[in-house]
């Protein structure tokens, strides 16, 4: 696992969006394919600014202690100096998701008797 002191930015797509985070600790997990996210870390604003978006991911993963992303759903892991802002923004041309069948096309399904 990383120090508390890592700060690590993560990208992945998540229901036709990139949500962009930042936390304290990620790492591989016990179950095959999935990566884990914890200590989710949100910008103390004040009161008088407040970013939409940065509340709407805060809201979404206000009781989370651990979120376990797939791995195929990962666009980049970072590590940076500071956290910036969390945010969610549209799927752009220049991002294609991972394919969800690992089937070639036309193999059919293995059949175990």
């Amino acid at each position: 696992m990383a120090s508390s002191k890592h700060i690590y930015r993560v990208c992945f797509i998540n229901q036709g969006k990139v949500y962009e985070v930042f936390a304290r600790q990620v790492y591989q997990s016990e179950m095959y394919g999935f990566v884990v996210v914890e200590e989710l870390i949100f910008g103390e604003r004040s009161a008088i600014v407040v970013d939409p978006g940065e509340e709407k991911l805060k809201t979404e993963f206000a009781s989370v202690t651990r979120s376990l992303i797939p791995m195929h759903a990962i666009i980049r892991i970072d590590e940076v100096e500071k956290e910036g802002v969390a945010k969610i923004s549209e799927l752009g041309a220049n991002v294609t998701a991972f394919p969800a069948s690992y089937l070639p096309q036309g193999t059919p399904p293995r059949q175990d008797s």
